[in-house]
């Protein structure tokens, strides 16, 4: 019975940390998800981006001042799936505007600044991750996701750059493990059951 035990406590989330899906969830923006925290507030409104869930879509094919193909695009949730983001270690020296989400990380920046970064060919990996959309959560609504158990809590992984160069279900398998022994028996559920 101790592999179907997600009923385990966890940390209260945070801007900053990162939310792992629990196994089971099978919805389909969050299964396996791995959901960098931006604001989180008990008293307001929380976002997040979801890391790991790649939309099919390339940068090239949604910014028509990027000529540079192949660069992929994540879902990073179901909210504002018209807007564009981007989460990355490059800092406001290379992207004024960029804001701090934890040390080593931030989100956006001057969009002239990032279409030159990129089209001037500069590498890309580690350095920044593009995502059409966002996770959301109304006051109150997190916490009753916590308090179900939905979510474990984890802290970002060092350097930062490792969260931009893992992806899909590696990248879930790796926040869990970072997780620690209580969530070892996550590991054996695979994202599709029809795989089990």
């Amino acid at each position: 019975m101790d592999l179907f035990n997600i009923n385990i406590s966890s940390r209260a989330p945070g801007a900053g940390k990162l939310l792992v899906a629990e196994p089971f969830l099978r919805e389909s923006f969050f299964n396996h998800a791995v959901i960098a925290m931006i604001d989180c507030d008990p008293d307001k409104p929380s976002m997040g981006v979801v890391m790991n869930q790649e939309t099919g879509h390339t940068l090239d094919t949604l910014v028509e001042d990027i000529s540079v193909q192949g660069i992929p695009v994540y879902c990073g949730g179901p909210m504002s799936c018209d807007r564009l983001y981007y989460i990355h270690t490059l800092g406001p020296d290379i992207l004024p505007g960029a804001g701090e989400i934890s040390p080593g990380l931030w989100i956006g920046g001057d969009f002239k600044s990032m279409c030159g970064y990129v089209e001037a060919g500069y590498p890309l990996d580690g350095l920044i991750r593009f995502f059409i959309g966002y996770s959301g959560w109304e006051r109150g609504q997190l916490d009753g996701e916590m308090e179900q158990k939905v979510w474990a809590v984890a802290d970002m992984p060092q350097p930062p750059s490792r969260l931009l160069s893992t992806t899909g279900d590696a990248q879930w398998h790796e926040a869990v493990r970072s997780l620690g022994s209580p969530y070892r028996t996550w590991l054996y559920h695979p994202r599709d059951l029809r795989a089990n």
